[in-house]
C-alpha cells in the first residue's frame, strides 16, 4: 500500500488543482450583453439587423394571470428569463414550461429573479386561461407570471426586443410565433441569453447563468 503513495498522491493533488481550477473559471466568467449584430440575423428584425449599439427590452403593457396590467416598472430591478408559449400547445410548450418550473424552483428564494412566460394566442389565453395554466405548473405568481394583451405588442416583443422568434410578420390575424426560445434578461433589461427550452441540458446552463447574473450583481 505504501508504494501506491507515490502514484495516489499527485492524481490527488491533480483532481483539487482542477477542482480550484473550475471553481475560478466560473466565478470569473461573465456572460456576455448582446447586441443584435452579435446574434443569428435569421432571429433579429430587420429593422434593427446589424445593428451594433446597445440593445434594450422596449417598454410594454400586457396584462397578468390575475388580470392587472403589467409592464416594465413591474421588472424593476429584476433579471429574468422570458418565453412565448400557448395554452393549447400540444408539442413543445408543455416540456418549455416544465422547464420552467425546475428555474423557478432553482431561484424560488431569489426575490430579484422572475419568470415571464408570453402567450403567442393572446385571443384564446385570456388572463383566466393563462391563471389555470399557471396553476397546472405550480407557478407561484409573484415568481413567474403570465402575459396575454394585444398581439402585435406581444409578437414586436417577441422579434423586436427579445430576438426569440425567426419567423416574419405584423401581428395579425394570420401571423403565428411558434419558438422553443429562453432569454436571459438583466436588470438593465440587456439580453444576456439563449437557451433552448426544450432541452434539460440547455437549461441546466440558464439555471447555472442565472447565478452568474447574481453574483455580477452582488460584486
Amino acid at each position: 500500500m505504501i508504494k501506491k503513495l507515490p502514484i495516489i498522491i499527485p492524481f490527488v493533488l491533480l483532481c483539487i488543482g482542477v477542482a480550484i481550477a473550475y471553481t475560478m473559471i466560473k466565478d470569473n466568467r461573465t456572460l456576455p450583453i448582446y447586441t443584435p449584430a452579435m446574434i443569428n440575423p435569421e432571429l433579429v428584425d430587420e429593422s434593427v439587423q446589424g445593428e451594433r449599439v446597445k440593445h434594450n427590452i422596449a417598454d410594454f403593457e400586457l396584462v397578468d394571470q390575475d388580470g392587472k396590467a403589467f409592464n416594465q416598472s413591474d421588472l424593476e430591478g429584476k433579471y429574468y428569463v422570458s418565453d412565448f408559449f400557448f395554452t393549447t400547445c400540444p408539442t413543445i410548450c408543455p416540456d418549455m414550461s416544465t422547464q420552467l418550473k425546475r428555474v423557478q424552483e432553482a431561484y424560488k428564494a431569489d426575490d430579484d429573479f422572475m419568470i415571464v412566460s408570453h402567450t403567442v394566442n393572446p385571443e384564446v389565453d385570456s388572463a383566466e386561461t393563462l391563471k389555470a395554466y399557471a396553476e397546472l405548473y405550480e407557478a407561484d405568481p409573484n415568481k413567474w407570471v403570465f402575459l396575454t394583451g394585444d398581439k402585435k405588442i406581444i409578437y414586436d416583443l417577441a422579434r423586436k426586443s427579445y430576438f426569440a422568434a425567426t419567423t416574419e410578420g405584423d401581428g395579425g390575424v394570420n401571423d403565428f410565433i411558434h419558438t422553443e426560445n429562453f432569454v436571459l434578461v438583466d436588470k438593465e433589461k440587456r439580453i444576456r441569453g439563449f437557451y433552448d427550452g426544450t432541452s434539460e441540458e440547455s437549461v441546466d446552463q440558464l439555471i447555472t447563468d442565472i447565478e452568474i447574473l447574481s453574483q455580477e450583481y452582488d460584486q
